[in-house]
């Protein structure tokens, strides 16, 4: 199976997490790991390129940390720009169609924060649900989260452990 792990974080050389994570998976034969901030430091994303990326794999994955209950801004800014009407989604839009489609997100404070009754309110599932909506319109199957808690607490060697679990959970049959 060909994966391909978009990574979607505005300041990766100061991140712990998501950088371990992307360099854990760029070890992996079977991945391809994609930096949208390092390729397109300017925003302006080549849509032709992504949409061959995406043709190429099997299961896309998007990599990002928490941000303001979502993701960092280019996600959406690549969601608009690569995801379009004909090609995407539409009658004619069958792309992506039976692809797998896993979120990968690492989160700042632990899981009592994210639930009712937490100081967040809502689970990781219900603060993503465009995505699981969005995967639904462009008929992919989304897959199980893959999310990490607590991360800024995080010791080296539980790091390296995420890093682990993350390899064999894209890697794992769903």
């Amino acid at each position: 199976m060909k994966i391909l792990d978009i990574v979607v974080h505005p300041h990766l050389t100061e991140s712990v997490v998501n950088k371990a994570w992307m360099n854990r998976l760029k070890q992996e034969e079977n991945i391809t790991v994609h930096d949208l901030y390092g390729t397109y430091p300017d925003g302006i994303i080549d849509v032709e390129k992504e949409q061959q990326l995406l043709l190429a794999h099997d299961r896309i994955v998007f990599q990002f940390p928490m941000y303001w209950y979502s993701s960092p801004s280019l996600l959406k800014q690549w969601e608009d720009d690569v995801l379009t009407y004909g090609w995407a989604y539409g009658s004619r839009g069958t792309q992506l169609r039976g692809k797998d489609f896993i979120l990968a997100i690492s989160i700042g404070g632990p899981e009592s924060q994210y639930q009712a009754g937490g100081s967040h309110h809502f689970t990781i599932s219900e603060l993503t649900r465009p995505f699981q909506a969005t995967s639904n319109l462009i008929g992919t199957r989304f897959l199980p989260i893959f999310k990490r808690y607590g991360v800024r607490l995080l010791s080296d060697v539980g790091l390296q452990k995420s890093a682990e679990d993350l390899v064999t959970y894209l890697n794992a049959e769903h």
